[in-house]
């Protein structure tokens, strides 16, 4: 008799797995590279295409004040710009720039690297490291639905 999952004890379990994954994740010191909120807003921000701060704030939960301080380091850096809204140029829309997109690619970030070391030692198997891949995009569905 195959039971069903639980959707509680299966909330419990990818919360208390997610926060020691986030938790442990930024424990790592950033010497070069993306904050793990600007390369969250620039990553967004290339996938939505041009946008405002606004929405992108909306999109990623946080609230207008911090997304603009963050697209304010990335404008900074040179990996976002601003344009006229061409449908109301009173708005300003943000897109990302050559140079935020090289950004996005560079494997120098170091959490990523920590996260591929791990991923690619013997710790996990291939059919493993298929199943974390196969699950991502339904704990980013599950994020975006909260």
């Amino acid at each position: 008799m195959n039971q069903e999952p639980d959707p509680e004890a299966v909330a419990s379990a990818l919360l208390a797995s997610v926060s020691v994954l986030v938790r442990r994740v930024r424990q790592v010191p950033v010497e070069s590279g993306l904050t793990m909120p600007q390369r969250t807003a620039l990553s967004r921000l290339e996938r939505l295409g041009p946008t405002t701060s606004s929405a992108l704030a909306r999109e990623v939960q946080i609230t207008a004040q911090a997304m603009g301080a963050t697209l304010g380091v990335l404008r900074e850096r040179g990996l976002v710009e601003r344009s006229q809204d061409p449908e109301d140029g009173r708005r300003m829309v943000l897109s990302v720039t050559e140079a935020g997109r090289r950004a996005l690619r560079d494997k120098r970030n170091e959490r990523v690297e920590m996260l591929g070391r791990v991923l690619g030692s013997d710790a996990f198997s291939p059919e493993e490291l298929a199943q974390l891949q196969a699950v991502a995009p339904l704990v980013e569905r599950l994020a975006e639905r909260l």
